[in-house]
């Protein structure tokens, strides 16, 4: 089967080189110092749609070149990849999109696909998105594109897995990536088999592997967190699970969101590389990984790069406040002449108020304060917390609890 499907895969990649060249592999100095290893990175954020979903999209099409009408559902680079397609193979798509994708999502889409899509705006959540796609192609005979429980599909996405293979000039030893819904993972799983290592990652909040793995079939996680919205899914595929059982679950990472914040800044400010979410993923997991890793030739694949630069304050707060750098205090004010000048006198030389709020302005006795405060080393937090108790400062710490920050910051 292997054998097979890796020959499938190199002529659908040599099909491709018709639209757009393979995206580079580049050795990565300051990571492979770091990790003691030879750190690749398949740059797909660098592709024309700056995802690989491009690759599933161009192969479906390629397929069914009979029709003249596909449909697919997305809030982002799948969207991308089926306007880019259908442009290119002169057809006509019809794109579902929540109605809560950012303007910026829908741009990029129109600019792609032109005259040759159409957008429609659909429920609140992708799964309501989905069903209105999925219905529609049905009535109207059009082709729906899968954004990844597709067996086409994952032939697309495993010409990232081909092109490894002729830019490294053999398998790799490791290959590491993001798993969402599967399409990527499970095609180049099923291009290598058995012949490498792989780590797959997944974003804490929508683990969707890890829970099929521990049910031996796909479940519906009963909430997902967003933020990673390449790698979110409530459900992986059929198909794609199907594929990816072979992989050992102890290779199989999970990673708090705010933590991917950390290595997306470092991409950027280190190396000028602009990495979504989710396609930071990998680079961020060799933090778990680097015992498993050195002295091997390690694949981190950088899947998307599609990332709204008005995001970016969240993502630096997200960072700090993983760092344990910046904090998010309710502080119980005395109302009382000197009160705020005596509180100002515990902070030290590096600590910084970036948030001064009143929340409770008419209480007789006191007063409740949000405060936030930035400092350069998490540890000195202690030394503030001592100093404050000391005075006899009444404060809680608020930056992890989500229902209060969710609120109040």
């Amino acid at each position: 089967m292997t054998k097979r499907f890796r020959n499938l895969v190199k002529d659908v990649t040599l099909e491709m080189r018709e639209v757009f060249a393979p995206t580079p592999l580049q050795r990565n100095e300051h990571l492979s110092k770091l990790y003691e290893t030879n750190i690749w990175l398949k740059r797909e954020d660098l592709s024309p749609v700056r995802s690989y979903k491009i690759r599933g999209a161009f192969n479906s099409m390629r397929k069914f070149r009979n029709h003249k009408h596909f449909v697919c559902a997305s809030a982002g680079n799948h969207a991308q990849g089926v306007a880019f397609a259908s442009k290119y193979f002169d057809v006509k798509a019809t794109i579902f999109m929540p109605k809560t994708t950012p303007q910026q999502k829908i741009t990029k889409t129109k600019l792609f696909g032109g005259s040759h899509i159409e957008i429609v705006m659909a429920g609140d959540y992708f799964d309501d998105c989905l069903a209105e796609a999925m219905n529609f192609s049905k009535n109207r005979d059009a082709y729906f594109i899968s954004p990844f429980d597709d067996e086409n599909v994952i032939e697309g996405q495993a010409t990232v897995a081909a092109e490894i293979e002729a830019q490294l000039g053999r398998v790799p030893d490791v290959i590491i990536m993001p798993v969402g819904g599967g399409g990527l993972s499970s095609g180049i799983v099923s291009y290598f088999g058995t012949e490498t290592t792989y780590f797959l990652v997944e974003p804490d909040g929508a683990a969707s592997l890890s829970a099929a793995m521990s049910a031996a079939k796909p479940m519906k996680l009963e909430k997902i967190d967003n933020f990673a919205d390449g790698a979110s899914v409530a459900k992986i595929g059929s198909r794609n699970f199907a594929k990816l059982k072979m992989v050992d679950p102890k290779n199989i990472i999970t990673i708090p969101e705010n933590r991917i914040c950390t290595t997306m800044l470092d991409m950027l400010n280190i190396e000028g590389i602009v990495l979504e979410p989710a396609g930071a993923l990998s680079i961020d997991s060799l933090k778990d990984v680097s015992n498993s890793i050195r002295d091997k030739e390690v694949i981190c694949i950088t899947t998307g790069g599609n990332f709204d630069f008005e995001r970016l304050p969240e993502v630096k707060e997200r960072a700090q406040q993983y760092s344990g750098i910046k904090k998010y205090l309710i502080l119980k004010m005395p109302q009382r002449p000197g009160a705020l000048k005596d509180f100002l006198n515990t902070l030290g030389p590096d600590e910084d108020i970036t948030r001064f709020e009143y929340l409770k302005k008419s209480a007789r006795n006191f007063g409740s304060v949000l405060i936030g405060i930035e400092t350069n080393k998490a540890e000195k937090f202690e030394l503030l917390f001592s100093r404050l108790e000391t005075m006899g400062f009444n404060y809680t710490d608020i930056t992890n609890d989500e229902i209060l920050s969710q609120f109040l910051i």
